[in-house]
């Protein structure tokens, strides 16, 4: 039995690393012969990444952490210097990957290289991939509509020679197969329509193209639309594995979990469907007018909630970036704060108000699908269920090509 050794290379933040070692550890609990070595780059001392890869290092034995050489950023670099950051680690990459390849070949019992899965802000380690005649994987940590939305917008500047940015504005409808209904052009991402900014997505979208396939962190039931717009050929097979839940804990601690004590039994001591939370990623901050709107529609609406609350970054250091049950709040909402541009939209805390109760005081219909949407998450990633079984089939797509 051929043992498979994949090379992880996630992007270095704690918000992509948790996923992509939930989707490590299905993969290796799925098939014995996979083993999973994750490269670690760093920017700058994050406690809770080393706390993180601590935890997960003690309960597998086929998965492992090589820490790359910190990456020291020039002050004065820009914005994108996340590309600056994955070219000055091809080298360190080759070698620790060469180590692998040359430590397997005196071991005839240890895996052998079968391929990359890289992060989508790391597509250009597609190349030191080629360097080692393996084939590159993708996984994305957001959803299959963003992922059809980056694919249709590359074609449309790529081949059919349309410059999205002129959307910027536009009275214009897209009809994209990822999409069950026309969007409005003008409420493309802000990324999408700044020209400064538009490469930083479409560059990775191109090269997405050359990978053997792309697993997504959703579920069938969930984007049946959006997936199933990628079964043309058009695009690399595309497997919806998720959602990255992590049941069963298997005896891994929790990050920080002490230090978010109070909050577990806070919501513990909640009525049933009773909180709403609040949390824009790691790059939703706002600014001080927006977060004060936020806070007062939150109290306006009576409802019991949870914010995540971001500080935003210092202007110019940023790092680069329908199921009928969301609640429209502003659907023309833009804002630039991280392109550095002159657009900030306040939305009001009435507006907020509004959208919260809405959400909190669905009818009975609407928290039915939301309850019945819950349980097909967990039924998805179950055994027989349709995002394991989109799991074997990445799985028998790896031993395919190692053969």
């Amino acid at each position: 039995m051929k043992k498979a050794e994949l090379v992880f290379i996630p992007r270095p933040s704690i918000s992509h690393l948790v996923s992509t070692v939930e989707v490590a550890k299905l993969l290796v609990d799925r098939d014995e012969r996979l083993s999973i070595t994750f490269l670690i780059m760093k920017i700058n001392f994050d406690p809770k990444v080393d706390r993180f890869i601590d935890s997960v290092s003690t309960a597998r034995n086929r998965i492992r952490f090589i820490h790359l050489s910190k990456y020291e950023r020039d002050p004065n670099e820009p914005n994108n210097f996340f590309v600056s950051l994955i070219e000055s680690q091809k080298p360190n990459v080759k070698e620790e990957v060469s180590r692998l390849v040359s430590r397997s070949e005196s071991s005839p019992g240890l895996p052998t290289l079968a391929g990359f899965v890289l992060d989508k802000f790391c597509t250009s380690m597609i190349d030191v991939a080629n360097e080692f005649g393996v084939p590159s994987y993708i996984f994305l940590t957001s959803s299959a509509a963003s992922l059809g939305l980056q694919f249709y917008v590359q074609a449309l500047h790529d081949e059919q020679k349309v410059d999205p940015t002129e959307f910027k504005g536009s009275d214009a409808e897209l009809v994209m197969p990822c999409l069950a209904n026309p969007l409005p052009a003008k409420l493309l991402p802000s990324v999408m329509l700044n020209k400064k900014w538009l490469p930083v997505l479409i560059s990775p979208a191109r090269r997405f193209r050359e990978t053997k396939g792309i697993m997504v962190n959703t579920f069938e039931e969930l984007e049946s639309q959006a997936i199933n717009s990628f079964s043309n050929g058009n695009t690399p097979p595309v497997y919806p594995v998720g959602p990255m839940l992590n049941l069963n804990r298997d005896g891994d601690r929790d990050v920080e979990s002490d230090k978010y004590k109070d909050i577990g039994q806070w919501l513990d001591d909640q009525p049933l469907s009773s909180v709403v939370f609040l949390c824009f990623g790691s790059l939703g901050s706002f600014g001080v007018d927006q977060v004060k709107e936020i806070a007062l529609g939150l109290e306006q609406s009576g409802h019991r909630f949870l914010w995540s609350l971001r500080q935003p970054p210092p202007k110019g250091k940023m790092e680069p970036p329908k199921m009928g049950l969301g609640v429209e709040i502003k659907m023309d909402y833009r804002s630039e704060f991280h392109l550095d541009g002159d657009e900030h939209n306040i939305i009001s805390a009435g507006e907020i108000e509004r959208g919260v109760r809405c959400l909190m005081e669905l009818d009975n219909a609407k928290r039915e699908r939301l309850k019945e949407m819950s349980g097909k998450s967990r039924k998805a990633v179950e055994s027989g269920g349709t995002s394991s079984t989109w799991l074997g089939r990445f799985i028998q797509d790896v031993i395919d090509h190692h053969r």
